[in-house]
């Protein structure tokens, strides 16, 4: 299994292989690992690992979404750790994702506009707290060998599962009324690729920290789509027997993985 040692961001968010990440890096400690990565050639890839904290709040004062208005205030000086506990691994999920940072800019006040995507599953080893910033040693977590490797069969169920995700997502879109930023397209636009499918479901329905984290924990792609359709018809139920539901304000957040 190839493993890596990458600098480590803990959000309070899931992100997924294939997904865009902005953020909005005003926190000392966080500024300090974007300067690291911008140390690495433009050409080569700025990688670090987001992993999302488990209690799903992030007690250092890190924003996600892009554009943000940026506190005049000086960034707090933290240690990496600070806010973590006292073992920091213990406070993460274990499963997180690598993002490669396409964009890094830093504005005049020192914080960092950020773009990143992600790429690959990485579990988490270990955690060191003694650079300027958190690292983490990570191993890939592809999927599962035996289901990747599959025959036609397992290869035909995966596409099924993903033409119903599909639909039971557009019918889950339908029922929170005014989804715009979080809606799948239709048509050509749609991926056919059923792994694509499954990522970009998680990412884009409104779901709870916990529920997001176990789709990227799936060991395999028919896993996660299975486990999707289910989620899926239970949250439309749900909304359908709601006399309203504030889904504007849902689909209408800053971008983000969440």
């Amino acid at each position: 299994m190839t493993t890596a040692r990458l600098p480590l961001f803990p959000l309070n968010a899931v992100l997924f292989p294939g997904l865009v990440l902005p953020l909005n890096v005003f926190e000392e400690r966080y500024r300090a690992m974007m300067r690291e990565l911008l140390t690495i050639d433009e050409d080569e890839p700025r990688r670090f690992v987001v992993v999302a904290i488990r209690d799903g709040r992030e007690t250092a004062p890190t924003a996600t979404g892009m554009p943000d208005t940026v506190s005049a205030a000086p960034p707090a000086e933290r240690a990496p750790a600070d806010g973590f506990g006292p073992d920091p691994i213990q406070t993460f999920h274990r499963v997180g994702c690598v993002a490669d940072a396409a964009k890094i800019r830093e504005r005049s006040d020192g914080s960092y506009e950020v773009l990143a995507t992600g790429t690959t599953r990485v579990r988490l080893l270990s955690v060191d707290t003694s650079g300027p910033f958190l690292t983490a040693e990570v191993e890939d977590l592809p999927e599962d060998p035996e289901a990747a490797e599959g025959d036609d069969e397992a290869t035909d169920e995966a596409g099924a599962l993903a033409e119903g995700v599909l639909r039971a997502f557009l019918s889950y879109q339908k029922r929170l009324a005014g989804a715009s930023e979080r809606s799948l397209t239709t048509g050509a636009d749609l991926p056919d690729d059923p792994s694509v499918v499954s990522y970009l479901v998680a990412a884009a329905a409104v779901l709870d920290i916990p529920s997001k984290q176990r789709l990227l924990q799936a060991p395999d792609t028919a896993t996660r789509l299975r486990e999707e359709l289910a989620l899926l018809r239970k949250e439309t139920a749900v909304i359908r027997h709601l006399p309203s539901l504030p889904a504007t304000d849902l689909t209408r957040a800053p971008t983000h993985p969440n």
